[in-house]
């Protein structure tokens, strides 16, 4: 479906589309979107007559302040009164060591987009290559403004990267109205559908449209070999058995391609969003929960160039993040903490024989294989449980914070099922019940509170001036922005610095 291009309405908030930033920046907060003086006009684009200049966009730009989707297509919870609000589309690209696919993709998003709706391409970059110089040469002949973030310290991997652009997306008050849709670099997903899924959100009413190799008419011919195709299979059918009910709309989990609503996003917070690996749909389809999904079916293609990221310490870290939005809630937490403290009395009743057997007495060998118990409990908790919690405390400190709550449960529980037993006349199996359920309850709350609970910081004194606190940001990782426009002033190119 085609979309033909309304005459533009005033914005009553001020995010201007037009041509592109050529930008480069580092660090967590988004280069502005400056629209770059006139030079080139897309062939796609309307005369310059079709839509009068406004504020910010200079005559040529070939767009309006104000461009909207058409009436036939319209935003729920669009304004009624003065008509609906600008749709902006950020297509956010995540890239790792992408530099031989980069121009492609902004060539073939080219043809796909100019003349649609307004939009603005922003690649999330944790390159060691030379990705940011070769997108800063392909945005020139772009007809949108495209901008970099580059990442000193890679957070969260790949979807880390994509939740950086759009929280930088979200900044600045209440969104827009308007859509994010993420994709990858290499071409496997094609640009051509980029139009496509927001046509479709917006004609569905969705929240969330995923582009699905599983649907009827999709593909995954381009996985590499039955063994991704296999693994590609298993992550899909463990997400949808971990969430029947959230992903019950959601026939491909694991696709990187979508588009969601700025909406959506922002009423989840987008601040509350802690991915962990290359799987962000997952993240965002539980953390957001969004009303209404809808999907089309896509091809995914091979690789245009560059290797492949997929790798088994990525499955790994899949299957450790499953767990931690499985146990996100306070009950499933304690479930599984329950669970693992069951497959503990493997360790314990086996360290208790081995030391038995070497000759040691039954009572230091008890107290001692209980240790072997309360060790494989910890492993197992800071992997499956409180991974992302980790590195509020040193190792030492938890694991010796660990031992003591799990020795003192022990403490706790032989006087408790005596005066069970000798003051309330409980039968012992009845009382030791009891007190393994609410040893076990007190045991999960300390542990949580006094374990794996970040430690209240003290506020940094304050320092007159700013550059202090600017330097303390660079040592802490916090990076710089760099932000390059092209211009195009009729004597040719220039690149500016800012």
């Amino acid at each position: 479906m085609t979309l033909s291009r309304p005459r533009p309405r005033p914005r009553s908030r001020g995010r201007h589309v037009g041509p592109p930033e050529a930008g480069v920046a580092d660090g967590t907060a988004l280069p502005d979107r400056t629209t770059l003086p006139p030079g080139t006009d897309h062939p796609l684009d309307p005369p310059d007559s079709a839509f009068p200049p406004g504020p910010g966009f200079p005559a040529g730009s070939g767009f309006a302040p104000g461009a909207v989707l058409p009436a036939a297509l319209p935003s729920p919870g669009a304004g009624t009164g003065a008509g609906p609000r600008a749709a902006t589309v950020t297509v956010i690209v995540p890239t790792f060591n992408e530099s031989g696919n980069v121009r492609e993709l902004l060539r073939r998003l080219t043809e796909a987009l100019p003349s649609r709706f307004p939009c603005d391409v922003l690649f999330v970059d944790d390159s060691t290559d030379d990705t940011v110089e070769a997108v800063r040469e392909a945005a020139r002949s772009c007809p949108y403004p495209v901008s970099v973030i580059h990442r000193r310290e890679p957070v969260g991997g790949l979807g880390g990267a994509v939740v950086e652009g759009m929280r930088g997306g979200l900044r600045g008050g209440a969104p827009e109205p308007g859509w994010f849709v993420v994709m990858d670099a290499d071409l496997q997903h094609p640009p051509a559908l980029v139009p496509e899924l927001v046509e479709a959100g917006i004609r569905e009413g969705a929240d969330l449209v995923v582009a699905s190799r599983y649907r009827p008419g999709g593909s995954r011919a381009g996985l590499a070999g039955g063994y991704r195709v296999a693994v590609s299979r298993a992550a899909t059918w463990l997400a949808k058995g971990a969430f029947p009910r959230l992903l019950k709309g959601v026939s491909d989990p694991m696709s990187g391609f979508f588009a969601i609503r700025r909406e959506a996003v922002a009423a989840a917070d987008a601040g509350a969003l802690r991915p962990l690996g290359y799987k962000i749909l997952l993240e965002l389809a539980v953390r957001c929960r969004p009303a209404a999904v809808t999907e089309l079916p896509f091809a995914f293609q091979e690789r245009f160039a560059g290797e492949s990221k997929s790798t088994a310490r990525e499955g790994l870290r899949f299957l450790g993040h499953l767990t931690t939005l499985r146990t996100a809630s306070s009950v499933a937490r304690m479930l599984l903490f329950g669970l693992i403290g069951l497959t503990g009395f493997l360790p314990n009743l086996l360290g208790l024989h081995l030391l038995t057997t070497a000759g040691l007495h039954y009572l230091p060998a008890e107290i001692v294989a209980n240790q072997f118990g309360v060790l494989w409990n910890f492993l197992l908790i800071e992997v499956l449980l409180f991974r992302d919690r980790r590195r509020h405390r040193h190792w030492a400190d938890r694991v010796g914070r660990f031992a003591l709550l799990a020795n003192a449960d022990l403490l706790l529980r032989i006087p408790l099922i005596a005066f069970l037993v000798g003051s309330l006349r409980l039968g012992v199996l009845p009382a030791t019940v009891i007190a393994l359920l609410t040893t076990f309850v007190l045991r999960f709350a300390a542990t949580e509170a006094l374990v794996y609970l970040p430690r209240k910081s003290k506020p940094a004194p304050a320092r007159e001036g700013g550059a202090g606190h600017e330097s303390r940001k660079h040592r802490h990782g916090t990076v710089r922005r760099r932000r390059a426009a092209t211009e195009d002033r009729g004597e040719g190119n220039r690149t500016c610095h800012r």
